[in-house]
Parts: structure tokens; C-alpha cells; sequence
């Protein structure tokens, strides 16, 4: 079975004065009625999961409860966080809750603050990509990309399996030359900071590469207290675990990674101008919404 986990954790560093400490970009209608976790949860309809998890921190808590309240999707499931301390743990804190009802959990790894304009695309690569995650493959999903972007990572393709590839490496964002030549070789894929793999594949590969991050989070489990819809952890426990990626504690370090391609029309909304390429344009090539006064 699919577990989706929401990774709600952003802290409204960017898209400011609309995103912000209290109020991030995850929790707006940048693109639509819907809010950017709205969608997320949403974009889940239609495939064969066990209900999501939403994971955000302790300020965000009620204004994440009244969002999936609002959709039907509140059931005790959001997992607070104490304190930010990046995707590996995070991660870590929804394998080991997986874990204790199904040993053969799959997780599907989402941020919460992503568009998608095709969720058929999207539904269809997460299908290809549970059956290499069933077999103990760590597979992240590679955007299809578009042009030379040098605001995100890059996943580099290795030896192919099908219509999947070996990850050969993940590459921090490039200076616009290198990101030019990638895209010319077509061998490199944007990271979408998306993974699917089972919960006992993670945490063996957590357990190997990063004991103490483990060790951390294992110990955050063992104190769990239901607070109505939410489950808190154990705080200091949590508190001591070191902050870092999953790209870094796992991913790159693993010798299982895998990538499926993706293209679905994706945007990391990461600025205003990624928000602009998301809109719908009139003849002067602005993107109004709401109660806009346009002069020329």
C-alpha cells in the first residue's frame, strides 16, 4: 500500500510579502481557488493509497487542520514537528509511523507547496514508480526539464531499466552554462524533491548512512502523544537530531537510487516569476488576479 506523505514545512522564505514566517506559500491560492497543499492532497484522487500524512511545524498546526478540514482529509493525521530539521528526518518520523501499521509500507513523498498541471501524468508515473519501490529501489522523480534553469538541482541518469534510469548523480544547482550543456545532452532531469521507496528500505539506508539521525528520530517515536488531530512527538529528543536533506543523508549515498522521468507540467513556484510562467496572460503579457487596476 501507498503511504502519501505531505511535507509541509516551508517557512515563507520566498514569494514574500505574500509568503511568509506565519502564512507560507503552501498555505495560499497561488494558482487556483485551491491552496498549493490543497492541490497536493487533491492531485492523490484516483490513485490506491492509505489515507496522507501531513507533516508541518508546531506554528502552522491549525492553520494545515482547517486546510485539509476544508477538503475532507483532517483524521489525526499530522505529525508536528518541535522544530525544523529538514527532509531526512521528517521522512524518518513518517517511515517509522508507517511502519507500525504495515511492514511493506510504500512511501510517496511529496512537498506540500508544488504545481502540477497534469495529475494524470503525475498519477501514471507514481504507478511505475511503486513497482520499483516494491522491490527496494529508492526512486526519485526527474523533471522532464524544459529549459536551462539554474535555480534547481539536477538528477543525472545512469544506466537505463526500462523506461526508468540508475540515478549517476544529483548535481546542485549549475551555473547557466553547465545547466545549458545538460540540457543539451539530454542525460539530466530537474529534482523534484519527490521520492517514493519502501519505509524499511529508507531507514535501513538511514540507519547505514546517518545512525545518529536514525537514533534521533527513533527515539522521537517511542514518546508519541495524540493531541486531537495531531501527533506529537518527543521534543528533545527530536531537538537533538541533526538538520539535513534526504538528498545528502540518502540519496546521494545510496547505491539503489533510481530516477522515473516526469513530465506533467511541473513548477516549484519558487518565485514570481515562476508564478507569472503558471498564469494566464492577457494581451499586455500580465497575469492579474483579484482586484487589479492595470494602467499603461
Amino acid at each position: 500500500m501507498i503511504y502519501p506523505v505531505v511535507m509541509a514545512g516551508g517557512t515563507g522564505s520566498r514569494l514574500w510579502p505574500m509568503s511568509r514566517e506565519l502564512y507560507p506559500k503552501q498555505f495560499l491560492g497561488l494558482t487556483g481557488e485551491s491552496t498549493l497543499l490543497q492541490q497536493t492532497f487533491k492531485r492523490l484522487e484516483g490513485l490506491e493509497t492509505a489515507p496522507p500524512v501531513l507533516i508541518c511545524n508546531e506554528e502552522h498546526r491549525f492553520l494545515a487542520a482547517e486546510q485539509l478540514r476544508q477538503i475532507g482529509l483532517l483524521d489525526h493525521n499530522i505529525i508536528l514537528e518541535p522544530v525544523g530539521r529538514n527532509t531526512a528526518p521528517a521522512i524518518a518520523l513518517a517511515a517509522l509511523t508507517a511502519m507500525k501499521s504495515d511492514d511493506n509500507a510504500l512511501l510517496l513523498v511529496l512537498p506540500s507547496d508544488h504545481a502540477i498541471a497534469d495529475a494524470e501524468a503525475f498519477q501514471t508515473a507514481v504507478n511505475q514508480a511503486a513497482d520499483l519501490g516494491k522491490s527496494g529501489e529508492l526512486v526519485t522523480f526527474g523533471i522532464v526539464p524544459t529549459h536551462a534553469e539554474t535555480g534547481y538541482g539536477y538528477i543525472g541518469r545512469g544506466k537505463p531499466f526500462g523506461n526508468f534510469f540508475k540515478v549517476a548523480q544529483f548535481v546542485e544547482k549549475p551555473d547557466a552554462a553547465t545547466a545549458s550543456e545538460y540540457i543539451t545532452s539530454g542525460e539530466y532531469y530537474w529534482n523534484s524533491g519527490m521520492f517514493l521507496f519502501r519505509a524499511d528500505r529508507y531507514l535501513e539506508e538511514l540507519k547505514a548512512h546517518r545512525p545518529d539521525i536514525y537514533e534521533s528520530c527513533a527515539a522521537a517515536m517511542r514518546d508519541v502523544q495524540p493531541d486531537l488531530d495531531f501527533i506529537r512527538i518527543n521534543a528533545e529528543a527530536f531537538e537533538n537530531c541533526c538538520a539535513e536533506s534526504i538528498d545528502y543523508a540518502v540519496m546521494e549515498k545510496t547505491d539503489r537510487a533510481m530516477v522515473v522521468p516526469l513530465d506533467a507540467g511541473w513548477s516549484d513556484v519558487g518565485s514570481w516569476s515562476a508564478l507569472w510562467q503558471l498564469g494566464e496572460k492577457d494581451e499586455q503579457g500580465n497575469v492579474c488576479k483579484g482586484d487589479v487596476i492595470s494602467r499603461s
